[in-house]
């Protein structure tokens, strides 16, 4: 019962295969309370069914992109639970187009629309829930390493990525004023529905596994358990780094290969 007592915020759970929901439930059986949104109506439903398994009191609707739904969110929050000690951010998305072809390609309006929903979503959403989060809490983003090497078929998310991780060194420097640390948690691919968007996502999972120095692609369960520790007062003392969960991935290099 590591988390015994602590109450937080999970944004980005989809469904009981999103990365999110590994975090969550490893908070959960460690004591935390867990408090969930979803983005729209379509994937309320999905959400519930997971709410119901982890004995979510409330859950929230948040689209990332508008700065009123994170307002409300934040004055439910206070008025349901009151102060929150973790946040997790698991959002991301590029239109499908710009994760096709050559990165060269990449429009203007999807590069905004990756960097505002993927990058700055994690800024605004700390700036605004940053006076109910308690001192000594934890924040937590998602991102993978195609923000520092070659993907095939990331592009504009590669890039997403790495300003993310950037945020996230500039952040903690801002929060640790005020005793709240901030990390990324990269994992290696699993099969998510945001997941279904890469090209050749199949073969990825195929070259990690034989790869690795693990030999074997990371489980929602280990994504969990690293998240949560990340979360819990075990790592107390990290703050404003890139931790991997990837069956040791990023140790290897990622062939260059033409589509």
């Amino acid at each position: 019962m590591i988390m015994k007592g602590k109450k937080g915020l999970i944004i980005g759970v989809a469904n009981n295969r999103s990365i999110a929901y590994g975090i969550a439930k490893a908070c959960k059986r460690e004591g935390a309370e867990v408090i969930l949104t979803y983005q729209n109506d379509k994937l309320k439903k999905r959400v519930e069914k997971v709410a119901d398994e982890l004995e979510v009191k409330h859950i929230y609707p948040l689209d990332v992109t508008k700065e009123e739904e994170i307002n409300a969110l934040r004055e439910s929050i206070e008025k349901d639970y009151g102060k929150i000690d973790f946040l997790v951010h698991s959002v991301a998305f590029a239109p499908r187009e710009a994760l096709d072809g050559k990165f060269i390609n990449t429009s203007k309006e999807a590069f905004n629309i990756a960097m505002e929903i993927s990058v700055y979503s994690l800024i605004e959403l700390t700036q605004k829930l940053l006076p109910i989060i308690n001192e000594g809490g934890s924040i937590l983003t998602l991102t993978y390493i195609g923000s520092t090497r070659y993907i095939p078929h990331y592009n504009v998310m590669g890039v997403a990525k790495a300003a993310l991780e950037a945020s996230v060194r500039y952040l903690a420097v801002d929060l640790g004023e005020k005793k709240i640390r901030i990390n990324a948690l990269s994992a290696g691919p699993i099969k998510t529905l945001a997941a279904s968007g890469i090209g050749d996502f199949s073969e990825i999972l195929k070259y990690n596994e034989k790869n690795s120095p693990l030999r074997k692609n990371v489980t929602i369960e280990e994504v969990g358990n690293s998240g949560m520790y990340l979360l819990s007062d075990l790592s107390s003392g990290v703050t404003g780094e890139v931790h991997y969960v990837d069956a040791g991935y990023h140790l290897m290099g990622m062939p260059l290969y033409e589509d």
